[in-house]
């Protein structure tokens, strides 16, 4: 069998030493890199070739790669490298990876071209100044040979062991058997349609209910496919850590069905997760974890993946697995995990891992052109995610901060460019008039003012890598990625400029001062980013038991005009859950006050009907509070709690742990907050629950903007902007009742609208509505 690497991924491999250095030095971003690629390019002779295919091979290696360019004129091979700031400052660990790319693609174009010897030439465009730092050394094709297979001696031993995991891998994922006795309903459509898709090379959108066992229903169908279809890499994608939990108890049930099975299964968590030392600065002088990193990490690398004997995989490497690897060589954890990706067969980590801009996992899989699937968890949720990562704000605080910090105190460069910043954006200020505003295009002399300001941030930051500032560093990273946002603008995003006016002691609005406003380029449709990230991948199934109508979510997800929509069938029967509409009950703003007591009433006869646990949803804490306000007054016999504002993870799971198979008590919640999706209260943990709202969102300056962009680009402004989105949610919050084949409970929908024939279609089909009133509902057996 053949290994085929990259000479990226060799030379990372073989040649990076010494410490994890990463004392802020400001890089390129993907753009500017392209670009002074492009400028590099430009300006060398005619007959100069650029992207150039080489490939070579020694033993069971196949190594391939593109070289920058080639100029046959002068028999000179480059290697370009975009940088910012001063290259004297660069580590000499830096230098030595790029001498050992470069010489190997040196090698690699002498036997293509049967060259006797060639110029090796590291070529370094400074992105600010587009000036070109030229090292050249005239290499015999011999040193070069023995230089690359150097390389390839120190990385052929491990490549073996993945050509034999692989192959153990693949022939265990053939025999794989399914761990459970018979799929549930509806879950052998969704695992089929699954496996076809990957079959195919199309991606999947597939509503299936809760209940149905998706994670188990993705992950197998796509594992069973991955030896045929020739997948190098599965990555779970999730919005929160419980679907990562769930992902990762699936795929320990299965290897807990087959022991022998040889599957590398990586989780990756948050920085601020992983780091044993918050206090220090990631590089050798400061954090003992740094230092040497690139030394030890062969031997944690070799650990991490160590299989614990005959016929015993190595163990699944979650958070905890891989901080005691790490531990136990000395290296960090956090950036071990990332080096761990390489090797892993399934990935489970948050979206912004894959969608990002900067995505590792993306960067990984193009690098290394690895065949990749992907499996969105809960994918409903990554319209406001992806909006969010494609969005790029200024915050007066931030600037504020970093205009009083010491380094802006103690540096008239960095204190002059920040100063700038703030006139600039008072001017712009003073020319709005009105507390909302959409501009055509982000404003000239602001963008000027950062691009300057970033600059010489840039410059600071080089001079001064052992000075970190955290203010200062905040603002220029916020700086940078409106930059690369503005660098993208179209029609998918617009420029807008919020003053926050406030109340005023004496009663109505007190003015903004100029250069107190936000100025965002805000993402409305995140689909022009996400459809590339899908494209690039094999295939790609994105579920959830919300996404309903179908074409929104393709149409703001980017998904290819060739894929599948399936509807999966619920496993619950109607008899399970009673649906009730309560037809006197407005939640319209307008009728708040007159619905808190119907609200209450409906509540509290419930609960006496049928004690029992209940969550009743709401859209705002100011409606939860008023509620639960009157509620105390009139029911005091009804036990009842109130979720509370930016609740911590701890506390969150305390307030959950009220939820018994004896307890008995109404939780007022915020509809669209932590307790309406993505938690599990099975039995008599949850025998009901309240909706009092549609969930629209807020009618208000900046989504009215959004409605008409969304009323522009699909013909569906109202819908795509608020209908569409609030019932989502209403469907998320309701589905926490019915979670097990043999659940039974009750949902109210405490509005009049609900019963309308445009929101019915919306309701997922095995729901049977009711206005009767209430009597006594069934629970949960």
């Amino acid at each position: 069998m053949t290994y085929t690497v990259a000479v990226r991924e060799l030379c990372e491999f073989t040649a990076k030493q010494g410490d994890l250095d990463l004392r802020f030095t400001p890089a390129p971003t993907a753009l500017e890199g392209i670009a002074g690629h492009a400028v590099a390019a430009s300006r060398r002779g005619a007959g100069y070739r650029t992207e150039v295919a080489l490939n070579g091979s020694y033993q069971s290696l196949l190594v391939r790669g593109r070289a920058d360019g080639y100029d046959p004129a002068q028999r000179r091979i480059d290697e370009v490298k975009t940088f910012k700031g001063q290259l004297d400052r660069q580590p000499a660990s830096h230098r030595h990876l790029h001498w050992a790319q470069a010489k190997v693609y040196g090698w690699l174009l002498c036997e293509q071209e049967q060259l006797a010897h060639i110029d090796v030439a590291l070529v370094y465009l400074d992105v600010g100044t587009q000036q070109e730092t030229v090292l050249t050394e005239r290499c015999s094709a011999a040193d070069l040979r023995q230089h690359f297979e150097t390389q390839c001696q120190r990385f052929i031993a491990w490549a073996e062991q993945q050509l034999a995991h692989r192959a153990a891998r693949d022939a265990a994922l053939a025999t794989l058997a399914f761990p459970f006795g018979g799929f549930r309903t509806g879950q052998r459509p969704l695992a089929e349609a699954v496996y076809k898709a990957a079959v195919a090379g199309r991606c999947l959108l597939a509503q299936a209910p809760t209940g149905i066992g998706k994670t188990m229903g993705t992950l197998f169908p796509l594992l069973k496919a991955a030896p045929t279809q020739r997948i190098d890499k599965v990555f779970f994608l999730a919005a929160k850590t419980s679907g990562r939990q769930m992902a990762l108890d699936a795929l320990a049930r299965l290897s807990d069905s087959a022991p022998a099975l040889p599957l590398r299964v990586l989780e990756l968590v948050a920085r601020d997760k992983a780091c044993e030392h918050p206090d220090k600065a990631c590089h050798g002088e400061s954090c003992p974890l740094a230092r040497g990193f690139y030394d030890r990490l062969p031997a944690a690398r070799a650990a991490a993946l160590a299989s614990t004997g005959a016929g015993h995989p190595a163990p699944a490497l979650q958070q905890a697995r891989v901080r005691e690897v790490a531990l136990q060589h000395d290296v960090c954890p956090y950036y071990l995990s990332q080096e761990l990706a390489r090797w892993a067969d399934v990935v489970v980590g948050d979206y912004n891992y894959y969608f990002d801009l900067g995505g590792l996992l993306h960067g990984l899989a193009q690098a290394n052109q690895w065949r990749t699937a992907l499996l969105v968890d809960e994918a409903h949720n990554l319209v406001e995610r992806g909006r969010k990562m494609f969005t790029a704000e200024l915050q007066p605080a931030a600037l504020a901060q970093a205009r009083s910090s010491a380094t802006a105190a103690q540096h008239a460069p960095v204190k002059k460019a920040l100063d700038k910043v703030r006139r600039v954006w008072v001017a712009l200020d003073k020319a709005q008039t009105a507390p909302y505003t959409v501009l055509s295009e982000f404003p000239d002399k602001l963008m000027a003012a950062l691009q300057q300001c970033t600059t010489t941030l840039t410059e600071h930051f080089t001079d001064h890598p052992t000075e970190p500032d955290a203010a200062l560093q905040a603002f220029y990273f916020d700086a940078l990625h409106l930059q690369r946002m503005a660098d993208l603008l179209d029609a998918h995003s617009m420029v807008d400029i919020t003053r926050p006016d406030q109340p005023s002691a004496r009663g109505g609005a007190k003015a903004s001062k100029a250069g107190d406003s936000v100025v965002c380029i805000r993402n409305v449709v995140p689909a022009p980013f996400l459809q590339p990230r899908l494209a690039a991948a094999h295939t790609g199934t994105l579920f959830s038991a919300t996404l309903q109508p179908a074409h929104y979510y393709a149409d703001l997800l980017g998904l290819p005009q060739d894929h599948v929509w399936l509807d999966a069938e619920s496993p619950f029967e109607a008899k399970q859950l009673q649906v009730r509409v309560a037809h006197h009950i407005s939640t319209r703003y307008a009728d708040r006050r007159a619905s808190l007591a119907p609200i209450g009433a409906l509540i509290a006869r419930q609960f006496r009907a049928r004690p029992g646990n209940y969550l009743a949803f709401f859209s705002s804490y100011e409606y939860l509070q008023q509620v639960a306000e009157l509620f105390s007054q009139q029911h005091p016999d009804v036990p009842h709690w109130c979720q509370s504002r930016r609740m911590r993870e701890d506390e969150q799971r305390a307030f959950l742990d009220r939820f018994t198979e004896t307890s008995q008590g109404v939780t007022f919640a915020v509809l669209g907050g932590a307790f309406a999706e993505g938690i599990d209260l099975p039995g008599q943990r949850l025998i009901g629950a309240f909706v009092a709202t549609l969930g629209l969102p807020q009618i208000n300056p900046v989504n009215e903007e959004i409605r008409q962009r969304m009323q522009a680009l699909f013909g569906a402004g109202y819908t795509y902007t608020y209908l569409y989105p609030g019932l989502q949610k209403v469907v998320q919050a309701a589905g926490r009742v019915i979670r097990t084949p043999t659940d039974e409970g009750v949902v109210h929908l405490m509005d009049e609208r609900f019963a309308s024939a445009e929101l019915r279609p919306l309701l997922p089909t095995w729901w049977q509505a009711s206005s009767a009133p209430c009597s006594v509902d069934p629970v949960k057996t």
